[in-house]
């Protein structure tokens, strides 16, 4: 078996809309490396998009997954309970920040979580529009690509999106946009066309993903809370990527002295599982009637024991200290090749979440071709990474936090040696 042997059957049976980044087909997986049906070894520097915070196939993961398999895998959480439901939701509404008296629920994907957000803010408050910010990304359902900032390839050929979303600017200080700009532009959204009294929700990523990886200033927070606060307006922070370790604090928000009403986490929640998560502020999240939430996989036992056991593992392995460490060094080998590299204009990140921006080499626009051959030499390498960005001009790394110094330390190498190998060819 080949992996082009394999690429040729996926064009025939997978719709064309499904993307693909490489044509690695993976045979299995262990932490921080990958081994393709070919039996080449990759170190993977995308962890499933934030997802395998904890690695591939951690032992303990594994264990509370094959233990839960000898129980039962689905009962449907609405029909016929389980505990480990209800203390997930327990150490949740612990954990997730915000000094008020919460409650969870589960779904699935990180979009229905999103979905779900919107959903009880319409609820409580008994409005219908949603602010969301520029470059902010919220899923591929209808209500997520509409909250989306991005038009390709999220919305471009969709049709009309949802009524009643607003989107203001992000401010990103290399970009020239402002915290100050971007409250002037909700300040006058609100005056010209959108009665705030109309507002359900604002929804904002403390650190944009898909974005680029800019996260939100502290003062645009504390803002975008005191506005909140005045116009009953419910705030929602989408930690869907940001969650669990990966900014060097178990969520991003940890690190703001504001708290949102409502929180979103998927992704490395549960090791590699579908699970999500909404936890928020009791009276809110309890404004939707009984069956309003939910979903026939919301929360699935797989998926819960997982979620606990990764839990486990954050605390147990000091993981938030190791994103620290790991962003630290990544950051500085960084900063380094940025020295005789002109078409690198940013270094920045909060913990294991960094990422590197490429302008065209008089600075003048977002490189997106030199940021993609970086992305391609890294994989002729056997290193997987991703991009991100509205231009496409952003690297992001997001290796598993438990990855080993020595593939660490063979990773970076391959990076500045990748790097050195697109400026040839720019």
């Amino acid at each position: 078996m080949t992996n082009a042997a394999i690429a040729e059957r996926r064009t025939g049976a997978i719709a064309r809309g499904v993307g693909m980044m490489t044509q690695i087909y993976v045979d299995r997986a262990l932490n921080s490396e990958v081994w393709d049906v070919e039996g080449t070894r990759y170190i993977d520097f995308a962890a499933g998009i934030a997802v395998v915070n904890t690695g591939h196939c951690h032992p303990k993961v594994m264990a509370a997954v094959q233990h839960q398999m000898t129980r039962f895998t689905h009962t449907c959480h609405q029909v016929l309970p389980y505990e480990n439901y209800i203390s997930l939701g327990e150490r949740l509404n612990e954990i997730v920040p915000g000094d008020f008296e919460k409650r969870t629920v589960f779904v699935t994907t990180g979009a229905e979580a999103v979905e779900n957000s919107i959903k009880i803010a319409r609820a409580y408050t008994g409005r219908p529009a949603v602010v969301a910010f520029g470059g902010g990304f919220h899923g591929r359902t209808f209500m997520g690509m509409s909250l989306t900032g991005k038009v390709e390839p999220y919305k471009k050929g969709f049709g009309a999106m949802m009524p009643d979303v607003y989107h203001i600017p992000f401010p990103i200080e290399l970009h020239g946009v402002s915290t100050d700009e971007s409250m002037s532009a909700l300040t006058k959204l609100f005056k010209a066309d959108l009665d705030p009294t109309r507002v359900a929700a604002i929804i904002i990523e403390p650190v944009q993903g898909e974005g680029g990886f800019y996260a939100a200033p502290a003062a645009l927070m504390r803002e975008v809370r005191r506005l909140c606060d005045e116009h009953g307006i419910v705030m929602i922070a989408d930690e869907v990527q940001t969650g669990f370790a990966r900014t060097g604090q178990m969520f991003a928000m940890d690190g703001h002295d504001v708290s949102a009403d409502i929180t979103t986490m998927a992704k490395g929640l549960a090791g590699g599982l579908p699970l999500a998560a909404v936890t928020g502020k009791a009276e809110i999240m309890d404004a939707a009637n009984p069956g309003g939430l939910g979903g026939t996989y919301g929360g699935n036992p797989l998926g819960i024991a997982a979620a606990h056991a990764v839990l486990d593992v954050i605390e147990e392995e000091d993981l938030c200290a190791r994103a620290n460490e790991l962003g630290s060094r990544l950051k500085q080998r960084l900063e380094q090749i940025r020295q005789t590299t002109p078409q690198m204009v940013d270094v920045r990140g909060q913990g294991f979440m960094v990422a590197t921006e490429f302008n065209t080499v008089d600075g003048s626009k977002p490189d997106a071709d030199f940021t993609n051959r970086v992305r391609m030499e890294a994989l002729k390498r056997n290193l997987v990474l991703l991009t991100c960005g509205v231009y496409g001009n952003v690297l992001r790394f997001l290796a598993p936090i438990t990855i080993p110094d020595d593939i660490f330390a063979e990773a970076l190498d391959i990076l500045e040696d990748s790097i050195s190998a697109a400026k040839v060819d720019a």
